[in-house]
């Protein structure tokens, strides 16, 4: 063991991949060192991958081995990939929760919601203001994003500096929250920089960032415009984009209706935090329905083709006595995430099915990223000077495209994809070892592991259907009467014509009576005979080899 101090970085999530951020910060001697966590977020699943899932959360056994070495949890800001996995994961690290104060109503609703003391939360003021944590000094810089009070952290080490810059974009109008301040980042960069974690999601996005000021013109147009109801719906959390979708409608005689818990719940702590203060009023779902369809504006749930949100409940149909008509304008303010995109589809052909008008980002000017493009990374690295670019918060195309950029301005950078514990100590930086990390299932109240096999025994069902075999065995090892057989997930008539139950239930009439006594005894050998019988018929009538469960009921002599 080395008993030099050194810095470590570790993304356990969010490096690599898009969301689930969590990443690790280590200071002392190797083995030794004393910890702080920057986020604990959760990724969303999809019914192809992760069936029946709920969230998916980080696997941080790495890290609760080590929980008596954790001196704090930071959280950036309140998106649910960045803070939505607190709740589940707390338990675990038992660790000072330390944010601003929106993210603190969100960080502490998810403790109490899990059963956990909201007390463990504690609200800091940004910089200069300074949080201790062991070896490390921790500021919050404010950074404009697409929810309010975002921040980059400042972590001051005996290594030297570290900007964790969180997700951020460049936008000194940003309607809601703070602008970014350069001068600010300048002052930060001041006795030097070590290394910036930095944000990757739009490197590959070559032209300026827009800003939220530039949108109210745009949609306003389209609103003035619009003949029927109008719908727009965008990420809840955007609640800069909320206040201009509302203001847009008001300005055009239209009075405003939240639907969605999501997007009424981040209105509320936006207002208790202090941050939106001139929010136009709004109507309770019932209210709006008193309201002529020419005069109203739903502002909805579910951008992201969500099935239980307010805008697929709207596309199926009504919805809290709201029903879109031919003619009705529905605006997607939003960008849709990778993999979303069958969830976005099917929500706006069921909507243009109904004769409703379906706008988006493609037809015009009414949505702005959140995120960095390149030319506001490079601004950013710019103003920071770090010696070391330590790309985050993007897939691995992201990362490696990020480095690139870093090493054409003469820093140093590297990959570090989940898993890949970084020194940043010395003169470059190296991955000095890999941790086995794999994703953490909520599924329904249960936590699971990728690797426990309930996910993978699931997409087994869903692919192949299963069959039920009952049987019934006296205590003279003999079968008695026939096997029961049942079909889940299967087609009832086989490629003959034939009801397949029926036929599995006559093969096996064949074929138990011819099986040895020996077979018969061991109920290991008797369900691997059953199975091979039910999978051979099944594919030849049906090309399928079904999952098999074998009930084995033995009588005992008296």
């Amino acid at each position: 063991m080395n008993d030099r101090n050194r810095l470590i970085y570790l993304p356990l999530g969010g490096a690599g991949e898009i969301g689930m951020n969590c990443y690790v910060y280590g200071y002392g001697t190797q083995g030794a060192e004393r910890l702080i966590v920057v986020d604990t977020g959760v990724a969303f699943p999809d019914m192809d991958g992760q069936p029946g899932v709920d969230l998916i959360l980080p696997d941080i056994d790495w890290l609760a081995d080590r929980a008596d070495r954790i001196e704090a949890i930071f959280i950036t800001h309140a998106h649910e990939d960045h803070v939505g996995a607190l709740g589940h994961l707390w338990p675990r690290l038992k660790a000072p929760v330390y944010c601003r104060r929106f993210t603190a109503i969100h960080a502490m609703r998810k403790l109490e919601e899990t059963g956990q003391d909201p007390a463990e939360v504690r609200v800091v003021e940004p910089y200069p203001a300074v949080v201790e944590a062991g070896p490390f000094r921790v500021q919050f810089a404010p950074v404009s994003h697409s929810i309010p009070e975002s921040s980059a952290l400042v972590i001051d080490t005996p290594e030297g500096r570290v900007v964790h810059s969180g997700d951020f974009k460049i936008d000194h109008e940003p309607v809601v929250g703070e602008p970014f301040d350069e001068e600010l980042f300048r002052d930060i960069a001041n006795g030097g920089v070590r290394a910036v974690i930095c944000d990757s999601t739009n490197i590959f996005s070559r032209h300026e960032g827009r800003s939220e000021s530039q949108l109210p013109d745009p949609i306003g147009k389209l609103i003035a415009g619009a003949k029927g109801m109008v719908v727009a719906t965008t990420f809840a959390s955007n609640v800069a984009r909320l206040k201009t979708l509302a203001d847009a409608g008001v300005a055009n005689g239209r009075s405003i209706c939240l639907l969605g818990r999501a997007m009424k719940r981040m209105v509320t702590a936006a207002v208790e935090a202090g941050v939106l203060t001139d929010f136009p009023r709004t109507l309770s779902p019932e209210e709006a329905t008193e309201i002529p369809r020419e005069n109203l504006m739903l502002i909805v749930t579910g951008s992201q083709g969500e099935r239980r949100a307010a805008s697929a409940a709207l596309s199926r149909g009504s919805y809290l006595g709201h029903e879109l008509k031919e003619g009705d304008l529905f605006l997607f303010s939003s960008k849709t995430i990778p993999g979303n995109e069958v969830g976005v589809a099917r929500i706006q052909n069921a909507l243009a099915e109904k004769g409703v008008l379906i706008v988006d980002d493609t037809a015009g000017f009414y949505h702005v990223s959140g995120h960095a493009n390149r030319p506001d990374l490079e601004a950013l690295h710019d103003l920071l000077r770090p010696q070391i670019v330590v790309p985050n918060h993007g897939e691995y195309r992201h990362l490696a495209e990020h480095v690139r950029l870093a090493l054409s301005k003469g820093m140093t950078g590297i990959v570090a994809a989940n898993g890949s514990m970084v020194e940043l100590s010395g003169n470059a930086p190296q991955v000095v070892e890999h941790i086995e990390v794999g994703k953490t299932y909520l599924d329904g109240s249960a936590l699971i592991g990728a690797f426990d096999g309930v996910i993978r025994d699931r997409m087994k069902l869903a692919l192949n259907g299963i069959v039920v075999v009952a049987l019934i065995v006296d205590e003279e090892d003999e079968i008695l009467e026939d096997a029961w057989v049942a079909l889940r997930g299967l087609p009832e008539v086989g490629a003959t014509g034939g009801d397949l139950a029926q036929m599995i239930e006559e093969e096996l009439a064949q074929t138990l009576p011819r099986l040895p006594a020996k077979t018969i005894d061991d109920d290991d050998k008797l369900e691997d005979a059953v199975r091979r019988v039910v999978r051979e018929t099944c594919m030849s009538e049906i090309g399928k080899k079904p999952e098999v469960t074998v009930l084995i009921s033995r009588l005992m002599a008296e």
